[in-house]
C-alpha cells in the first residue's frame, strides 16, 4: 500500500509547474533582414590607351578606390577590339562605402527606378548616362564625359554558405531575397521610388 510520502511525491511530478513567461521574440529576425552587399560601378569604353586612362581617372575621383581593368573576351573585328585588350573598368563597392555611393548616385536618376530593373533574386542595375549628373563631381575637360553601370548585389545574413570554399551548401527557400522584398528595402532604406 503506497505510503503518504509516495503519493505526494507523484502528485508533485504530474502536477505543472509554474513559469515565468517567456519573453517576446522582436518583431524582425535579424537573419532575415536585407542588406547590400556590394555596389559594382562599370565603365566600358571599348578601346584602351588614352580613353581608358581617362574612364579609370573619374572612377577613381568618384569612388576614392582603385579601379581594376577589365579584359575583351573575345576578338571583335567590326569594332576594332582583340580578345584579351583591356576595355573596360570596375570598382566593387562594400559596406558603408557601398551605402554612400548608392545614395549618391541615385540622385543622379532623380530617385526613381523602373521595377523592370530588378531581377527574380532582388538584385537592381541602373546607368548614369553622364557622370557629370552626380551632385558633387566637377567637369574636366581633359577627362570628358563618361556614362557608367551600377549594379546592386542585395542579400541576407548567411549567404556565405554558398560561396565558401569548404564546405559549401545550397541556401534555403525562406532565406533567398524576393522580388518583392527588394523593393520594399529599396523603399524604405534608401529612400528611392520604385515605379
Amino acid at each position: 500500500m503506497p505510503t503518504d510520502s509516495t503519493q505526494r511525491k507523484k502528485t508533485e511530478k504530474e502536477s505543472p509547474k509554474k513559469t515565468a513567461p517567456k519573453p517576446t521574440k522582436p518583431d524582425k529576425n535579424p537573419m532575415l533582414t536585407p542588406k547590400i552587399r556590394k555596389v559594382t560601378v562599370n565603365i566600358c569604353v571599348g578601346k584602351s590607351g588614352a580613353p581608358l586612362e581617362k574612364a579609370i581617372t573619374v572612377l577613381k575621383d568618384l569612388t576614392n578606390q582603385k579601379p581594376v581593368r577589365l579584359k575583351a573576351k573575345k576578338t571583335i573585328r567590326n569594332f576594332d577590339i582583340r580578345k584579351g585588350e583591356s576595355i573596360a573598368c570596375k570598382v566593387t563597392l562594400r559596406k558603408k562605402k557601398a551605402h554612400e555611393f548608392l545614395t549618391k548616385v541615385l540622385q543622379a536618376t532623380d530617385g526613381r527606378l523602373p521595377q523592370r530593373h530588378f531581377d527574380q533574386f532582388g538584385n537592381f542595375s541602373f546607368g548614369v548616362k553622364e557622370h557629370i549628373e552626380i551632385p558633387g563631381t566637377k567637369y574636366v575637360p581633359e577627362l570628358g564625359i563618361f556614362g557608367m553601370d551600377v549594379s546592386v548585389t542585395l542579400s541576407r545574413a548567411g549567404y556565405r554558405v554558398k560561396e565558401r570554399k569548404r564546405a559549401r551548401s545550397k541556401i534555403g527557400s525562406r532565406q533567398c531575397l524576393t522580388l518583392n522584398e527588394a523593393v520594399a528595402f529599396v523603399k524604405n532604406e534608401i529612400g528611392a521610388e520604385v515605379i
